[in-house]
């Protein structure tokens, strides 16, 4: 599970990276970011759901072998090998539902203000006044 969320959260670095800077492959992304928030209702609420299922069961797990070790007394090398990945996995989960979140919002926030038309007039109009009080 560890290589697969690694190449999934490199992915996502990526595409907030492409989204970042005006460049033709953002309108790439653009595009196919909309095809995907048009199919998006079953499909990403099963997928952000299954992976947030899966996030609360490794942090049980996490919690029932730091109980298992508390009560023992003694630390078990299987206990931590296996704590150790769990942590693991919890984080790369964690950080992939953050990155997700946050290419959804970069994508509204260019989706609403790139092409805006509202907001360039307000500084021509500005100028114009500057101008005319000199």
């Amino acid at each position: 599970m560890t290589p697969l969320l690694c190449v999934f959260l490199t992915a996502e670095m990526g595409v907030i990276m492409v989204l970042l800077f005006g460049t033709p492959l953002r309108k790439l992304v653009m595009i196919v970011l909309d095809r995907l928030k048009e199919i998006r209702g079953p499909v990403m609420s099963t997928v952000g759901g299954t992976l947030f299922l899966i996030l609360m069961s490794c942090l049980y797990s996490i919690m029932r072998i730091q109980k298992r070790t508390i009560e023992t007394g003694a630390v078990n090398p299987t206990d931590q090998v296996l704590l150790a990945n769990h942590v693991l996995d919890t984080s790369l989960m964690g950080f992939c539902m953050f990155l997700g979140l946050m290419i959804d919002r970069l994508h509204y926030y260019i989706k609403r203000f790139d092409g805006s038309e509202n907001v360039k007039p307000f500084f021509k109009n500005k100028k114009l006044l500057d101008t005319d009080s000199d």
